[in-house]
Formats: C-alpha cells, sequence, structure tokens
C-alpha cells in the first residue's frame, strides 16, 4: 500500500528525469517494480540487491531537477527496505517541483497538497505510524539526509498534514455519532 502510493508520488515527476535522459529506463522500470512489489509480486531481498545495482539515474543526472526526480525513484523503489522511504520519495518529488518552477514559492507545498489528497485510507495510518523526521536514531527519518535543508521541511509538512487528516477524520466521525 505505502509502495503504491510512493510509486504514484515519483511516477509524477518522472518526466522531469526523462526529458533529461530519454532513453534511460532505469527509473520508469524501478517504479513498475514498486507497483509490483505492493502487488505482493515481488521478493523484498531481490528488490533491496536490484535498487542497489540499478540505483546510478539520479547520480548521472546534470540537472538538479532531474537528478531529485530520479531519487524520488529511488526512495520510492526502496520502501521493500524500509516503508519509510515512502517519505522520502513524495519529499524528493516535491524537491523536483520546486527546482522545476523556482519562481513558484507554492509549486512544493502544492505537490505535498496532492501527495495528501492521492493517498488511500490505509497509507495515512501505515505513515502515521513513522517516527518524527529527525528524531529516530537510525534509519531514513534519522539525523541524515531526510531530516535537513528543504527535504526536512517537506517530510515535517508532510507529516504535520498526516497528523491533520487524523484529526479531520477524528472530527468527522464524532459528528457522525452524534
Amino acid at each position: 500500500m505505502v509502495s503504491g502510493w510512493a510509486a504514484d508520488c515519483a511516477e509524477r515527476v518522472l518526466g522531469i528525469f526523462e526529458a533529461q535522459a530519454p532513453g534511460d529506463r532505469r527509473p520508469r522500470n524501478a517504479i513498475g517494480r514498486a507497483r509490483a512489489f505492493n502487488r505482493g509480486e515481488l521478493d523484498v531481498a531481490e528488490e533491496s540487491r536490484r535498487r542497489f545495482r540499478d540505483g546510478g539515474a539520479a547520480r548521472e543526472a546534470s540537472d538538479l531537477a532531474a537528478k531529485a526526480a530520479a531519487k524520488a525513484v529511488g526512495q520510492a523503489a526502496a520502501i521493500s527496505h524500509m516503508g519509510a522511504h515512502a517519505l522520502g520519495a513524495a519529499a524528493y518529488a516535491a524537491t523536483a517541483v520546486s527546482l522545476v518552477e523556482p519562481d513558484s514559492s507554492d509549486a512544493a507545498r502544492e505537490e505535498i497538497h496532492w501527495q495528501l489528497e492521492h493517498m488511500s485510507p490505509a497509507v495515512a495510518p501505515a505513515l502515521r505510524s513513522l517516527p518524527a523526521v529527525g528524531t529516530n536514531a537510525s534509519g531514513p527519518l534519522g539525523p541524515g539526509l531526510l531530516a535537513r535543508g528543504i527535504l526536512g521541511t517537506i517530510i515535517r509538512d508532510l507529516q504535520a498534514g498526516l497528523a491533520n487528516t487524523q484529526g479531520q477524520i477524528r472530527a468527522e466521525a464524532s459528528t457522525q455519532e452524534v
């Protein structure tokens, strides 16, 4: 479920990468594998090995937006290893959009809004169960790359949006009980 949402987030920015590297199918293939993993068709161990073998697209991209788009795909493909990478996929996707639209102060915020709106009812509680970015001693949401700079800000915004969504769900449920 989480890998499908992350693949959706990454696929929205895949065109940014493909515009720079139209012959490089690695990110598109990785999205396909993330979707197959989501459907239960792929093995966790094999996908973990494959993402390290096939992960060079971001390193080879010269354009920052294309690099961020490829990293979004890489994070989506990494979910088989650890679900917290879903927030990394979303953060890199929002970063890619903001790099493509540098004059729009709302680009990342609008992408975050889309991401929250297109989350299935099963994905939201799974993502809410993750530690707040930067508070975990290890893992992708630990004190490393995803907790700093624009990525950390975006993930904090996503996590705040998830918390607000939970509050809205509770409020709606209590008014329906009356």
